[in-house]
């Protein structure tokens, strides 16, 4: 199997997501339809109909994004014959969309991550008072680069590397005056931009403890399976599928890196060609030639895409 499935994270939303495939596709209505009975409400007509600041909210927009990747894959299932256990070398999602990934692999029920996001992004929002945390994205710099860079800023206060995605991006979060000084500090160590991020909370960073701690109670209460195929977590950037290993790991990743970069180029590095992203957006696919030379990035979002995806899926079988 060469063939990867990845699933968004937050950043990807925009009103109107999925509604084409859920008007197109009974399977794709589905899996709205029981998100929205898994939360207790119509969280579909926000998707839709917006409006966009009530989508961006942390805690509509990881369901949200959740739902969308599994509307489109319950719509590659039945109309291209995509399946996980067969033709997924690994699963991984960026932040949020590793609870997709596991979603889609089977380990986690659909009603139970709708939930479990919910959660996450209420206890991720509320771990730090809006304008006490930050985030920057340092462009150009290689990770270790950036990392030194956090840790120069830092001068006793928190400033971590969240996200590395590859390509010479790096986002780093933490206290606000610390993310602050890490945007100066880059410029002078040759970074192309460094910006803060619009974000209402620091994550991935120890500011994100609470959050840590209310999502193991969480996922303590949920089932979870060995998923169909391997996980590559963000927190290891290498599979795993024990089932107590994966509650640990979505545990750590809260406050952890997102390793997206060593993530992709492992998977590459085992034989994987296509990565398909499942859901809202192209992000994860245009990173995809940034990291694994010759490998190729399909976005499926659509019902346009899914011919298209389809044809793929039979090139990397």
């Amino acid at each position: 199997m060469t063939a990867a499935f990845t699933f968004p994270g937050q950043g990807s939303q925009a009103v109107g997501m999925g509604k084409a495939l859920a008007e197109a596709f009974p399977v794709a209505r589905a899996v709205f339809d029981e998100v929205d009975a898994a939360l207790g409400e119509r969280l579909t007509a926000i998707i839709w109909d917006g409006p966009g600041e009530t989508l961006q909210l942390t805690e509509n927009a990881q369901p949200a994004l959740m739902a969308v990747s599994l509307a489109t894959l319950r719509v590659l299932e039945a109309e291209a014959g995509f399946s996980v256990a067969r033709h997924a070398a690994f699963v991984a999602g960026h932040s949020l969309g590793e609870y997709s990934a596991l979603a889609a692999a089977g380990s986690l029920g659909i009603g139970d991550t709708a939930r479990l996001l919910r959660t996450r992004g209420l206890a991720m929002q509320k771990a730090v008072p809006v304008g006490v945390g930050a985030m920057a994205a340092l462009l150009g710099l290689n990770y270790e680069t950036a990392v030194a860079v956090a840790d120069e800023a830092a001068q006793g206060q928190v400033c971590q590397a969240a996200n590395d995605n590859g390509g010479g991006q790096v986002v780093v979060s933490g206290d606000k005056a610390a993310v602050e000084r890490a945007v100066e500090i880059a410029k002078t160590k040759g970074a192309k931009r460094a910006m803060l991020l619009p974000v209402s909370a620091p994550f991935h960073c120890r500011l994100m403890q609470p959050a840590a701690d209310a999502m193991a109670q969480a996922l303590a209460g949920v089932a979870i399976k060995a998923p169909a195929a391997p996980l590559v977590s963000n927190v290891l950037a290498t599979p795993i599928t024990d089932p107590d290993e994966i509650r640990r790991r979505l545990i750590e990743q809260v406050t952890g890196t997102v390793r997206w970069r060593e993530s992709i180029a492992y998977m590459a590095g085992h034989g994987v060609t296509r990565f398909f992203e499942i859901g809202a957006g192209k992000v994860l696919s245009g990173l995809v030639k940034r990291i694994a030379e010759g490998a190729v990035g399909i976005s499926v979002g659509g019902p346009n895409d899914i011919a298209s995806a389809k044809d793929a899926l039979a090139q990397s079988s």
